[in-house]
């Protein structure tokens, strides 16, 4: 069943709020802008976006924040995480993962239905070589130390699908990449200085990431298992993955609370304690100290079914990340 083609606006919106699920006949009547932003699954770059709003926020109130700069950062970090989306999907794809009834076909309509195999890498390298072109750019303005976060960065939009995935790696190498490169660099890139300090004040936002990938790999870990992806859910087991997300999250507000006691950020990042509230209005702590359902819940929504934890930990960063972003606007204002 799918969701309608829509058109214009419409489809914009279902395409950054949902991964649509789309026929071949509806794909081809949509503008090449649409397309895009369904085969690059847009609707998850919102995570990377905050993480550049909070690089501009982190910059801007060191007195380092150029806005130029700031936004080639935010285009080349979209675009690569964009690239390292159509690659996952292709790989996964090419690997015979992805193909028949398995998990990712649930949720979206799969890339290599809408498209052939040509077309597809036409997305692939036109949305990377873009990517790559502004970190080439940023190098040749910043120095030697960009090129080598724009290699890091390269290795694991490359590999992580295959094989740090396979490896029980994929859950750790994303919160080096959101911690390390794209806020440590990203910081760098746009001030021309290194700040250890950016990177320890945004852990807590970078944690949160963290925890949406480890969400996704328990809903499909028992797809995973059957085809010999070992993520760390299938590693771990899924009842301790649950509580290590459970236990991140309280963590996350656990570190706000020690950057406004040790003087780094003011009062107004507290506003992130208002999480917690979110969390248990909705009903999170049950749902990571109980099973996942086999059926979907009956006030659970139908377009995001069969994901469930990642729902709730890409809710959960979503509040959470906004909250942060909110405080430390506030804090530089006053």
């Amino acid at each position: 069943m799918t969701e309608g083609s829509g058109s214009g606006n419409a489809m914009w919106i279902k395409a950054l709020t949902s991964i649509p699920r789309i026929n071949k006949q509806q794909f081809e009547k949509l503008d090449g802008i649409t397309k895009w932003l369904i085969v690059s699954r847009a609707a998850v770059l919102i995570i990377t976006l905050l993480t550049s709003f909070l690089i501009g926020i982190l910059t801007y109130r060191d007195r380092v924040f150029d806005f130029k700069l700031w936004l080639l950062v935010t285009i080349g970090l979209l675009l690569a995480h964009a690239t390292n989306n159509m690659l996952n999907d292709y790989i996964d794809w090419a690997k015979g993962v992805d193909q028949d009834n398995y998990f990712r076909n649930k949720y979206g309509t799969h890339p290599m239905v809408l498209l052939s195999k040509e077309e597809f890498w036409q997305y692939i390298l036109v949305t990377g070589l873009s990517a790559l072109a502004i970190g080439l750019l940023l190098f040749w303005v910043r120095g030697l130390q960009v090129l080598y976060f724009t290699l890091a960065g390269g290795f694991f939009l490359v590999f992580y699908t295959w094989p740090l995935k396979y490896i029980a790696l994929g859950e750790l190498s994303v919160l080096i990449v959101w911690g390390y490169l794209m806020i440590g660099a990203g910081y760098y890139t746009v001030a021309g200085v290194w700040s250890d300090y950016a990177v320890y004040a945004a852990l807590p936002y970078s944690l949160g990431v963290s925890n949406i990938i480890f969400g996704k790999h328990i809903d499909k870990a028992f797809a995973d298992r059957e085809k010999g992806i070992y993520t760390l859910p299938v590693v771990l087991g899924e009842l301790p993955s649950q509580l290590i997300i459970l236990g991140s999250f309280i963590f996350q507000n656990v570190l706000v609370l020690v950057l406004v006691n040790q003087g780094i950020f003011g009062y107004p990042l507290l506003l992130c304690l208002l999480s917690l509230i979110y969390a248990w209005y909705n009903d999170m702590f049950s749902a990571f100290t109980n099973p996942r359902p086999k059926l979907k819940p009956k006030d659970f929504p139908d377009t995001v079914w069969p994901l469930y934890f990642v729902a709730y930990a890409f809710g959960l960063n979503r509040v959470f990340g906004s909250l942060f972003l909110l405080g430390l606007i506030m804090d530089t204002l006053l």
